[in-house]
Parts: structure tokens; sequence; C-alpha cells
């Protein structure tokens, strides 16, 4: 299962790299949810093999497997990850003072916890087997890193715009899980093509607006500001909606396939990343939002 974050891409469980795939054609007659649009050209059930069991070289038959994905299984570590992130979040609320004797200090704080998530993301990305320790530490930087930000915006620039961004959040979430579920939202090859290149896209623009504030001052090219922020505000969580699409896809793929259910914690980790990035773009689009006011 590729990872359609677009923060990192997974090297995807692929026979070529010691892993099976979601994204493979299954047996005739095999209980699927339909056909997978990223097949590519494959005639077996990528987890007909168990690329897991100890002592089974690549391609043998695997033993009969009773561990399998479940949907309750990828719930219920996501709810882990979210719900450890709302808590360390929490935590980073109260316990940082965000006063402007110690705002100096919570931008430090927050700016290492921010690194230090991104770099657990990176190694989650693309470790071979999903490691839940490294997943919930993600998960917990993450939250201290969201709590700091979260407060500093709603004391210095919109009072209540955390509340905003995580009800927002949860809007994007309801609204796309209804729309995927519908069938208002089907996932092909080129669905999925599309939101990557215009994830890549987008980021690659940011970082180049990113330099531009480094080295000239400023908002850079003021695409986070202004009329053109709220604009890319928006096609942020469009995207960041989108991306939820493909993790949904990604989750119903690997229960079909019979994904070993370790794997719901990359489901976790996948879904996780991606609330996290809808929920900055929320907070950001609310502060632009409350500054032009």
């Amino acid at each position: 299962m590729r990872s359609s974050n677009p923060v990192f891409s997974r090297r995807g469980f692929s026979r070529d790299n010691g892993h099976a795939s979601f994204n493979a054609a299954p047996q005739a007659g095999a209980a699927t949810a339909g056909t997978n649009p990223f097949a590519q050209g494959t005639a077996a059930n990528p987890y007909a093999t168990n690329p897991y069991a100890q002592g089974v070289q690549p391609g043998a038959p695997a033993p009969a497997r009773t561990d399998a994905m479940t949907i309750d299984d990828v719930v219920t570590r996501t709810a882990m990850t979210l719900g450890l992130v709302v808590v360390a979040a929490a935590i980073a609320w109260w316990a940082m003072p965000v006063d402007e004797g110690n705002l100096g200090t919570a931008y430090g704080v927050a700016i290492g916890a921010a690194l230090i998530g991104f770099v657990l993301s990176l190694v989650n990305s693309f470790k071979r087997r999903p490691s839940p320790p490294l997943i919930l530490l993600y998960a917990a930087f993450e939250g201290v890193f969201l709590g700091i930000v979260s407060n500093i915006v709603s004391v210095y620039v919109a009072p209540g715009a955390a509340m905003q961004a995580v009800l927002g959040t949860m809007a994007v979430f309801a609204g796309v899980l209804i729309a995927y579920r519908t069938g208002l939202i089907r996932v092909t090859r080129r669905f999925y093509g599309f939101v990557m290149a215009a994830a890549i896209g987008f980021m690659l623009l940011m970082m180049v607006n990113l330099l531009f504030a480094v080295f000239g001052g400023g908002d850079g090219l003021g695409f986070r500001s202004g009329t053109l922020g709220i604009i890319f505000g928006i096609v942020a969580i469009v995207i960041g909606a989108c991306i939820l699409a493909l993790n949904f896809k990604q989750v119903e793929d690997g229960i079909a396939y019979g994904a070993p259910r370790e794997e719901a914690w990359l489901a976790a980790f996948g879904l996780t990343v991606t609330l996290v990035w809808i929920y900055i773009e929320m907070l950001r689009l609310v502060a632009i939002l409350s500054g032009d006011d």
C-alpha cells in the first residue's frame, strides 16, 4: 500500500521490495471490493503469499492466516494515533505559555516538535514494516506542535480559531467519507495520478514561497496571506480531501486483499498525516480570514 500523503512517499508494498501490494489484480473468484484501479497487470492475489512469515521464501505459498486486517483494526489504531495527537496538543496548550515573555520559547519548542515529527514521518514511511511505537511517537510530537501553534493563533490572531479548524476538519472527513461510500467519489488510476500531481506541484510551490520568504523577507511570493492565501488555503484543503479519499481506498483494498493486521498501523498513520494536513490548512485559512476582517 503506497502512502498517498504528499509529505513523503512510501516505497510501497511491491514484489520488488519484499512486500506484497494492494495494487494488484486479485485471483479470479477471489473476494474483493471491486476492481483495483491501480492493478499492474498481475493476476495473483498479492497476499496469497505472506511476506512476513518466518522462513518463508518470497513466492512460496504461505500458511493460512487468521490475522487479516479488518475495519475494526483500522478504526482502533486510528483512534489511538489521533487520540494521542489530541492529548499531546492539549498538554502542550496548557503547559507551554505563549505570553509575550515566553512566545520565543514556545515558537522554538513548536518548531523542534515539528522537525522531529517530520523526521519520524519519513522513518515510518520508509520502514519495511510498520512500527507502532514510532507511529505513536510521531503522533505525540505532532500533537505538541499543533497544540502550541493553535494556542498562538487563538491568542494573537483569531480567538476560537482552533475549535473552528477542528470542526472544519471533522466536516471534511465526514463529507469525504460519505461521498466515498455513496460513490460520489470514485478513486481510479486517473484520479490517483491527478491528486498526486496536484499535491506535489502544490508542495513545490510552497517550498519556493518559503525560500523567497527566508531570503527575501516578508511573506515570500504572497501565497500564504491575503486573497492569494485564501485561494491557496482552499486548494490545499481540497487536495487534502482528495488524499483522504485515496486513504479510504487503500484501507478498503487492504481489507479486501487480506492485508496482515499489522498494516492497520500504516493505515492509521496515513489517515493521521492527512487529517493533520487538513487541520493545519484549516487553521491557516481561519487566521487569514480573521485577519482580513
